[in-house]
């Protein structure tokens, strides 16, 4: 399971990737498996987009605008791509962790694979497809800074960089809702509502990490955001959506406290 998992991470086209991932069976999961955990610097992605500092991304405010509307798809299109390479890296490199463990995370990859192909079949019927915009890379880089450490993996990518999701698909979706792409509100539908399950996912296996090395999650938290120097965080919280992912009344208040 482990060798599948990495060929589907670092097979560079969209659709290998989703077909390798599509045969990678749970069943085949040996704790003594002799495939190597190796850092991913660089997982596997085609050639395009052109990767760019995230200042470097030119704002697109009108979305009437078919290209401003595919540009803004195609960021989505791109979170959900790095998405998958996400997940499959977590159910690679994190040997000891619990059954349910590589049961969630490959249907945490199987539901991004999902959710971007939904985002590349809308882009092209706008005429544009994955890879026509750039894009940046901070999702991978934060999951290169955590790969030695599952606790770190789960705190950092799916409850500060993945949580940002929730708070980010609502509003953007009054914007689409309000120049009529209903398509496009029906995919972030179903992304939020996925995306939801997958922090949860972050969230439990976080606290399980906590439990078992006798930490306080909170403590732990502040201090993990420190040494790994994460992202601050900005904007409204989506306490709605956080509440359901499994973030506590005082988690959240922690959030809110670090807002800049």
């Amino acid at each position: 399971m482990f060798a599948a998992a990495f060929a589907a991470l670092i097979a560079s086209d969209p659709s290998q990737k989703i077909s390798l991932l599509a045969q990678i069976e749970l069943s085949q999961r040996d704790p003594f498996d002799p495939t190597p955990i190796v850092t991913v610097e660089n997982p596997g992605r085609p050639a395009k987009p052109e990767l760019v500092a995230p200042k470097d991304l030119p704002r697109r405010r009108n979305l009437g605008e078919a290209e401003n509307r595919a540009a803004l798809l195609h960021a989505f299109a791109h979170i959900e791509f790095n998405a998958i390479n996400l997940a499959l890296d977590a159910l690679y490199r994190f040997r000891d962790m619990p059954e349910q463990y590589y049961a969630d995370w490959l249907r945490v990859a199987s539901e991004e694979a999902y959710h971007f192909t939904l985002l590349r079949e809308h882009l092209n019927t706008l005429g544009f497809d994955y890879g026509d915009f750039p894009a940046h890379n901070s999702l991978w880089e934060m999951a290169v800074k955590t790969d030695l450490d599952v606790m770190a993996r789960m705190a950092l990518v799916p409850r500060i960089l993945e949580a940002r999701g929730l708070d980010a698909v609502p509003p953007i979706r009054q914007k689409l809702a309000n120049i009529g792409d209903q398509r496009a509100c029906e995919i972030l539908d179903i992304i939020l509502a996925d995306e939801i399950g997958h922090v949860r996912i972050g969230n439990h296996w976080y606290h399980h990490c906590c439990e078992q090395r006798g930490l306080d999650p909170i403590s732990t938290f502040v201090a993990l955001l420190r040494d790994y120097e994460a992202p601050v965080f900005r904007g409204t919280l989506n306490h709605i959506a956080r509440q359901e992912a499994g973030f506590t009344a005082e988690e959240m208040e922690l959030i809110e406290s670090l807002k800049q």
